[in-house]
């Protein structure tokens, strides 16, 4: 079948999703987690420098500043989204790799160089651009390569690996604000710049990385996917030492299509498919708020009512890093097994439950800084699968064809609702000094994922161990035989 055929019946979806995991999935796993984890890297330095950058030596932000600043970053983050998740689903998954990953890297450095508020808040949103796209095309790649009885897992370790960058950036703050080793004044900008140029180890990884065969296809480019699968089966036979059946696998018959118009996107959401464009909304919104809530404003908690120096937060964000990262590794194989509504609704569930319980607790002023980092430990052990999976739900739920989209869709709309929100609203309460108005705040973050569970129980979709094209039909689908 030539690339210029308008309808084509292809085995490629069955052929991924049959494929024994090897090297090449490691490598998948390995080129887009690192990416996780020098995000993470940068955006945990910004939670662990932010009460340095807020003083006089720094940038002189006030605590509403330092809230605004973060809402940039998410501001950006929600454009960024729309943007390349509209091109990523135009022009292919690998293509918009490189761009996104270019966007971010030259505004983390530019980041280090700012003078004032507008100038820092302006290049966090452009860095925050640069990982909204990264969130779409990365997401969609994961989905589209890995097999699909181990698609869940895979998702949520690559998504929880943003959070081993997290503790190193923790302990990366220890350093760059340590005084016998950098002045005040210098520190905090070293590691935006540091951490800009480590990245560029990603454009190297993700060279070895093939587009989408499945994006491939649906453009009508059947002859260089049928080309990238057979590399990687003839890739995957010299691991294992063994031929791959090729007999009786399902195909699907497809029309190629150049893309997906935005009246169509709007249609498949609240036409089509309704109810899961509830459910990813409720997901995304509610850990959306939670997340960035908390991690943008938690030194400020620390220094402000623990009397905390700033130069140690990185301490207390460590351990907090550590538990986000090992919830969805040790919870992500259920999500493959006992499934997604259970799960995705318990870990939701228990989060909120736990939120509210440790606002409770700061309330009454019972906690130090110690057991509110222990609580926040225990509380994004749940939270971070949750908020991994809310990422997996947007992505396979939706037709290929508009995947990348519907991702970035869900995450703008979210974010904007509840990640903008959030640290702005967290860094008033904070600046009341009022212990009852942020336990408040506590209470509506748990609150919100409390509901979300619930709609997730009552409406979620069953897509464990299921291949992409039987959990949403593909709108280039043809039924004619």
């Amino acid at each position: 079948m030539t690339d210029e055929a308008a309808s084509f019946s292809t085995t490629i979806p069955a052929r991924l999703d049959r494929l024994p995991w090897s090297r090449f999935h490691w490598l998948v796993v390995v080129a887009l987690g690192v990416t996780w984890i020098l995000d993470g890297l940068e955006v945990t330095l910004v939670g662990s420098l932010s009460a340095a950058i807020a003083r006089p030596e720094g940038l002189s932000l006030s605590e509403t500043q330092i809230g605004l600043t973060a809402s940039a970053y998410i501001a950006g983050a929600i454009c960024g989204a729309v943007l390349f998740g509209f091109l990523t689903d135009r022009l292919g998954r690998k293509r918009l790799f490189t761009i996104t990953v270019a966007v971010y890297l030259i505004a983390t450095v530019l980041s280090g160089l700012a003078w004032d508020f507008w100038s820092f808040a302006l290049l966090r949103f452009i860095t925050g651009a640069g990982i909204g796209g990264e969130y779409a095309a990365i997401n969609s790649a994961i989905q589209e390569l890995i097999p699909a009885r181990h698609r869940g897992a895979t998702d949520l370790i690559i998504n929880g690996s943003f959070w081993v960058g997290g503790a190193m950036g923790a302990l990366g703050s220890l350093i760059v604000l340590d005084p016998t080793v950098f002045e005040a004044s210098i520190g905090w900008r070293v590691a935006f710049v540091l951490g800009g140029l480590i990245g560029i180890v990603i454009i190297y990884l993700r060279r070895f990385i093939p587009e989408s065969p499945r994006w491939l296809m649906t453009h009508g480019k059947l002859a260089e996917a049928e080309r990238i699968v057979s590399d990687i089966e003839a890739s995957v036979e010299r691991d294992h030492q063994c031929k791959l059946p090729h007999d009786d696998l399902p195909s699907i018959r497809l029309k190629s299509r150049s893309g997906t118009p935005v009246a169509e996107i709007v249609r498949t959401l609240f036409r089509l498919y309704p109810r899961r464009t509830i459910v990813g909304l409720t997901l995304m919104t509610s850990q959306a708020f939670c997340y960035n809530a908390i991690f943008f404003t938690y030194a400020l908690i620390l220094t402000k009512f623990y009397a905390i120096r700033a130069e140690d937060v990185g301490l207390f964000i460590f351990p907090f890093a550590v538990g986000n990262f090992f919830g969805p590794l040790l919870l992500g194989r259920w999500f493959d097994t006992i499934g997604r509504r259970r799960m995705i609704a318990g870990t939701y569930g228990l989060a909120g439950i736990l939120l509210i319980a440790t606002g409770y607790l700061f309330h009454l002023g019972h906690l130090t800084a110690e057991t509110q980092t222990i609580a926040w430990m225990i509380v994004f052990f749940f939270a971070s699968a949750a908020a991994s999976a809310a990422y997996l739900t947007v992505g396979e739920t939706f037709p290929l064809e508009m995947r990348a989209m519907s991702i970035a869709i869900f995450y703008a709309l979210g974010t904007a609702l509840g990640g903008i929100v959030g640290p702005v609203l967290f860094g008033a309460l904070i600046g009341s000094g009022e212990r009852t108005m942020i336990m408040w705040g506590y209470v509506l973050g748990g609150s919100l994922m409390v509901l979300a569970a619930f709609v997730q129980a009552i409406w979620g979709v069953s897509a464990a161990r299921l291949p992409l094209e039987s959990v949403a039909t593909p709108l280039s689908h043809d039924p004619e035989t």
